[in-house]
Order: structure tokens, then C-alpha cells, then sequence
């Protein structure tokens, strides 16, 4: 039996090792003075030295972990504050997309024809329906597509484009639905266009050039909501809101067995027309003076502006290609043009040899130039013109102002009130 001292040690050994066990390290420094050889029997201090070491090792293990749920800690707060930033940003992102699909700014259009669009692509938003946008080449299809997307309740969704004629006959079921790991050597499993956009917009251009064989497998897809991947026997369950576009008077081609009729009323749910450029009026001269600040910007080059001489040939031309031959004539003169007024010399030959543009040049003076000159070279003096003649036109009637501008009361207020604070 052992001596009332090792009993007296054994106890305090025994209280201190709970209290450590419980996490009272302050009572650590205590066990340590037990392990001096003279504090107790040989065995007691071989003892309190074991759970010294013990307590070391703990001490030691709760210092790692301590720092491991620190830096966990910090980690978590750095992520928190990018996921923070990439919502902001994403915040931003779609703020400028909607704005880059607003008229006025990324889409131009002050004509009567172009705000007649512009209220129905409104609409069409609003309730997103298969939509069959039609015009002829280099009209902005594609964009009018986007402008929808980006209104709609769908605008965070993915925004799919198709060009139908890019894509072979033999690759359509794999490029549109997918196909499955392993179906031939190499393939990996891979989404197609449809899966991509489901949840979004899936838009289809030239949709017309799509052979009849694949036309039904894209007819199937559409009434069933759901895609099978090539290699698979899964359905996977697809919502897409379809856009399609096209040049091809579609009615001819289902009368000469060219298109699906079943398909075509399945994509034309509602239908979407958009003006030749030469029939939008003042709209070429605004179209043309945004691509140039846009190509002067990006060649680093001062301001460009187009002479009146220019402006009278621009709103004679035909424009066969519509905004996307205008887009790259300004582009042109943006790159070649030595001073900062382009002037006839500037324009391609194609234009000037024109012959609607040599009867008119042959015809009309530089004084009657300079007077047909409508609109004035800076787009700020052009949209204060536009407005004031909306406002002319409406009587002062400001919402019906803000109706012909294609803006909303709202918005034509802020440009007055932005005017006003110019003017002073």
C-alpha cells in the first residue's frame, strides 16, 4: 500500500490530469512541477512525465488545428469576398448588356419602321414564344435576337447561336443534341447546342438551309422537350425558348416541299420583319456615325465625322448588305481616311460607282449637299434634333414624345433634364 504522500501525489496528479482533459491548460505548469525528481515517488513522476508528454503532444495537436480552422477561416472569408465581387460584376455585365440592346445606344433606330420593331421585340420579351424573325441579309437578325433575349425573363440564361449552315449533315444530332463518351475512339461525352441553351434562348439562323432530314429530328426535339444524345437511350429533358431567322420566304419553300410545314408553324409562332437599311431613313446617317466613334476608338485615331457631300451619298446608296455593309464601309473609312472629315474620295469604289449614287451626285450641287445634309455630324447634336422634333411633332406631349423616340417618359426626361444642364 502506498505512503500517504503518494496517495496526496497521486490524487493532485489524477485532479490535474481531468482538469487538462477538460481543457483547462492553465493547470499545466502545476504538472510540470510534479515531474521534478524530488516532488514525489519515482513512479509517480515517471507518471506525471507521461502525462506531461501527453499534454505536449495535445497542446501541440490543438495548436495545428487551431491554425488549420484559421486559415480555414481566412479562406472562407476571401471567397465569400469573391463571390461577393463576381456578383457584382455579373451585376454589371448583364446591366451593360441590356444596355448595349437598348435604341439609341448598341441597336440604332429612330425611324418609324425601326420603333415598329422595337415594340414588338418588347413584346415578344415580355412572354418569350418561338419567334421567326425574317429580313433580308446583314438587317441585324442576329442582334433583334439577342435584344430579345436580354428582355426577357430568360436574360441570366444562356444565349445559344446556331448558324445552320456551319454546321454538316452528317454532325447535326451530334453538334445540336450531344452524343455520349465512348460512341466511337476518343469521343468524349459532350452537350449539344439544345442542352446548352436549355433554360435560355437557342437562337438558329439561316434556319431555312437545314435538309428535310434533320429538319425532322429538330421537329421531334421541339414537341417533345427533350434531347437523346447520339450513343445514348436517355432522353434529357430540355427548355428552350427557339428564335430562328432566315432570308428564304419560308411559305415558298414549304409550297416546293423545301421546309416542313409542320416545323414552320412550329418555329413562327409569331413573326418578326426587319426593314432593308435603305428604307430606314436618317437611321443609315446615325447607324454610320456610331461605327465610326466605335472603329475611331478602337484604332486609337481621333474623331471622325462624315462631310455633307458623304452624308447625301450614304442616304442614296441602296445598301444591298444593309447595317452590315455600312458597318464595314465605316470601318474602311475609319482605317484609310488621312484627316478627320471624310470626305467623297474616302468611300469605296463600289459606292461611288453606284449608279444611283452617280445620278444623284451628277445632279445635285455642294449647296444642295451641304442643305441635304439632314442630320447634324455629332451624334449629341443629332439625338438633341431628334428629340426636339419628336416633341415638335407630339405637340409637347412628352409621353407621346418618349412613344416616337421609342423611350420611355422616364427616360426622355433624364435626356432633357441632361440637355438642359449642357445648354447652361
Amino acid at each position: 500500500m502506498l505512503p500517504d504522500k503518494s496517495d496526496n501525489f497521486y490524487s493532485l496528479l489524477t485532479e490535474l490530469c481531468g482538469k487538462l482533459a477538460l481543457g483547462h491548460h492553465a493547470h499545466s505548469d502545476r504538472l510540470f512541477e510534479l515531474t521534478r525528481e524530488d516532488s514525489g515517488p519515482e513512479e509517480m513522476v515517471r507518471l506525471a512525465e507521461a502525462f506531461g508528454l501527453m499534454l505536449v503532444r495535445v497542446e501541440a495537436r490543438d495548436f495545428h488545428n487551431g491554425q488549420l480552422i484559421q486559415e480555414l477561416r481566412t479562406k472562407n472569408a476571401e471567397l465569400e469576398s469573391l463571390h461577393r465581387v463576381l456578383v457584382e460584376k455579373n451585376d454589371i455585365l448583364h446591366k451593360r448588356l441590356e444596355s448595349m440592346f437598348t435604341p439609341g445606344s448598341g441597336i440604332i433606330g429612330e425611324s418609324s419602321s425601326m420603333r415598329r420593331v422595337f415594340d414588338m421585340a418588347r413584346a415578344i420579351a415580355r412572354r418569350p414564344i418561338n419567334t421567326l424573325i425574317l429580313g433580308p441579309t446583314g438587317t441585324g437578325k442576329e442582334v433583334m435576337a439577342r435584344f430579345i433575349h436580354h428582355h426577357s425573363p430568360r436574360s441570366k440564361a444562356p444565349f445559344i447561336a446556331v448558324n445552320c449552315t456551319a454546321i454538316p449533315d452528317t454532325l447535326f444530332e451530334s453538334a445540336m443534341f450531344g452524343i455520349e463518351k465512348g460512341v466511337a475512339t476518343g469521343v468524349t461525352s459532350r452537350k449539344g447546342f439544345v442542352e446548352e441553351a436549355s433554360g435560355g434562348t437557342l437562337f438558329l439562323d439561316e434556319l431555312a438551309e437545314m435538309d428535310l432530314a434533320n429538319q425532322a429530328k429538330l421537329l421531334r426535339v421541339l414537341e417533345m422537350g427533350e434531347v437523346t444524345r447520339v450513343g445514348s437511350v436517355r432522353p434529357i429533358p430540355v427548355d428552350i425558348n427557339l428564335i430562328s431567322a432566315t432570308n428564304v420566304d419560308l411559305e415558298k419553300a414549304v409550297h416546293e416541299g423545301r421546309f416542313r410545314e409542320d416545323l414552320y408553324y412550329r418555329v413562327n409562332v409569331v413573326e418578326l420583319q426587319l426593314p432593308a437599311l435603305k428604307e430606314r431613313g436618317d437611321d443609315i446617317l446615325l447607324l454610320a456615325q456610331s461605327f465610326l466613334e466605335r472603329y475611331c476608338a478602337e484604332m486609337g485615331r481621333e474623331r471622325l465625322t462624315l462631310s455633307p457631300a458623304v452624308q447625301g451619298i450614304l442616304m442614296h446608296y441602296p445598301w444591298p448588305g444593309n447595317v452590315r455593309e455600312l458597318n464595314n464601309e465605316m470601318k474602311r473609312a475609319a482605317a484609310l481616311t488621312p484627316e478627320n472629315i471624310i470626305e467623297i474620295k474616302h468611300l469605296s469604289p463600289r459606292i461611288l460607282a453606284n449608279e444611283e449614287v452617280k445620278n444623284y451626285l451628277r445632279h445635285t450641287d455642294e449647296e444642295e449637299i451641304r442643305k441635304a445634309s439632314s442630320l447634324p455630324l455629332n451624334l449629341q447634336e443629332a439625338e438633341v434634333m431628334l428629340i426636339r422634333r419628336a416633341l415638335s411633332e407630339a405637340e409637347g406631349n412628352k409621353s407621346r414624345a418618349a412613344e416616337l423616340l421609342g423611350i420611355t417618359r422616364e427616360g426622355l426626361r433624364k435626356k432633357l433634364q441632361r440637355l438642359e444642364e449642357l445648354e447652361r
